[in-house]
């Protein structure tokens, strides 16, 4: 992907997320499966009829939910099962733009540093100011150019 591509890309992801990222969607203390249910009035044997399996399995369904370590197959047919779609995205902590502008901060530091401290062996040392501006400009640089490599280091 081009660079102008992926900061667009990037913008629109983070625009599409925002309104998640603020929004409480943390799963219920016994799980979205059986909070819905519940709330629905459905009993287990009712729900596991309505995905196609023994009741035990429904059961078993519920606690893998609680315990993470169920499928997205299995979601998606309890979902149907609800009368509910399931919605399945990854939600970034901070905007994404900041993540990459903070790796690549950190990478710049890490090449500024290296360059420095040759300089100042060979006496050539730079102002705090040029350096800062140095700085910022290496970092917008690794952030728009680099692509997947800005995770190599």
């Amino acid at each position: 992907m081009r660079a102008k591509d992926r900061i667009t890309a990037r913008e629109s992801l983070d625009k599409r997320l925002y309104s998640l990222r603020n929004s409480d969607m943390t799963r219920p203390p016994r799980g979205w499966i059986k909070a819905i249910r519940e709330a629905l009035g459905m009993t287990t044997r009712q729900f596991a009829q309505r995905v196609g399996v023994v009741q035990s399995r429904a059961v078993d369904i519920e606690k893998a939910e609680m315990s993470g370590a169920i499928t997205l197959d299995s979601l998606t047919r309890a979902a149907n099962a609800l009368d509910c779609e399931l919605v399945y995205a990854l939600i970034p902590r901070k905007p994404l733009k900041d993540t990459v502008n903070e790796h690549a901060l950190a990478l710049a530091k890490q090449h500024i540093r290296s360059t420095s401290h040759s300089m100042t062996l060979e006496n050539q040392k730079i102002s705090q100011s040029g350096e800062a501006e140095q700085l910022e400009n290496l970092a917008t640089q690794i952030a728009e150019n680099s692509g997947s490599n800005l995770w190599n280091k």
